[in-house]
Order: C-alpha cells, then sequence, then structure tokens
C-alpha cells in the first residue's frame, strides 16, 4: 500500500466528510461570533477571550486543511468485495486470547480511523500487522510491554 494513500472503510470516509463540512458550516461560524464578541470588549492586547478564540480558530482551520488533504488520497476499502479467506483492511476478525481463553472482535482499519475503544484497529499496529494475510486457525504472536500474547484467528467476516 502506497504511502501517500490514506485506507479509509465507507465509514471512515462518512465520519471524515462529516466532520469536515461540521467544521467548515457550523463550526467556522460559530468561532466568528465568538471573535466578533471578544473584539467587542476592545483592547485586544489584554483580551483573554479574543486570544483564545484565535487560538482554537487556528487549531480548527489546521484540522480543516489536514482532512481535506487526507480526503484527496483517501482509498476506500471496499468491504462487499472482501476475501474472507485471509485477513484484510475492512475485515472484522474474532480472535482467541490463548492464555485468558476469551474472544475478542476486531475491525482492520487504516491508521486515519483506528480507535481501539471502538474495537477498530489500525493494519500498521502491532497486532494489525500480523494479522494480515493470516487465514483462519492460525496463530498470532504479538509482542508487548507484558511480553508475548498469542491469538488463534477463529473467525474472519466482513461488515
Amino acid at each position: 500500500m502506497a504511502k501517500e494513500e490514506i485506507i479509509l472503510t465507507k465509514d471512515g470516509l462518512a465520519k471524515l466528510e462529516s466532520e469536515l463540512k461540521d467544521l467548515k458550516t457550523v463550526k467556522r461560524k460559530e468561532l466568528a461570533e465568538r471573535l466578533k464578541l471578544a473584539i467587542s470588549y476592545g483592547d485586544l492586547k489584554e483580551n483573554s477571550e479574543y486570544h483564545s478564540a484565535k487560538n482554537d480558530q487556528s487549531f480548527m482551520e489546521t484540522r480543516i486543511k489536514i482532512l481535506e488533504k487526507m480526503l484527496t488520497k483517501a482509498k476506500v476499502v471496499d468491504s462487499t468485495n472482501l476475501d474472507l479467506s485471509v485477513v484484510n483492511v475492512g475485515s472484522i476478525v474474532i480472535l482467541n486470547d490463548i492464555e485468558f481463553s476469551e474472544k475478542i472482535e476486531y475491525q482492520i482499519v487504516g491508521p486515519a480511523e483506528a480507535d481501539v475503544l471502538d474495537n477498530k484497529i489500525s493494519y500498521e499496529s502491532p497486532l494489525g500487522k500480523e494479522l494480515m494475510g493470516k487465514k483462519l486457525g492460525e496463530v498470532i504472536s504479538v509482542t508487548a510491554p507484558m511480553g508475548v500474547i498469542k491469538y488463534e484467528l477463529l473467525e474472519i467476516k466482513a461488515l
């Protein structure tokens, strides 16, 4: 996968597009109002509301540029055409933690939409790297700070 591409699922693309739209329409308008109000207080040198709003504006405009750049480089993975015999970006995997005999489910996604709290791991993460291309029944070993963790790949499915 080329470094220039930003790998996304359809859901990931929709979330980034939604965030960009919200920033450009709603958030810009809110910040403009905050700035207008802060300017009305006068003396901009010592106006903390003004400096806070300008700082927030800077962060927001940077995020807009990042999102726009990501979206121009986005490559969307179509989970309806996934080869379910091996793990790919877009696959949902069910693993068995061999030591604790616990089942864990993850979706393999691009780095831009990885969210461990939502069980979405990047294909560039240590576990994601080990999973890519693996088949059912294979054992995956991942080195973690607490030692080596072994998982058995129980199931591969599409979203």
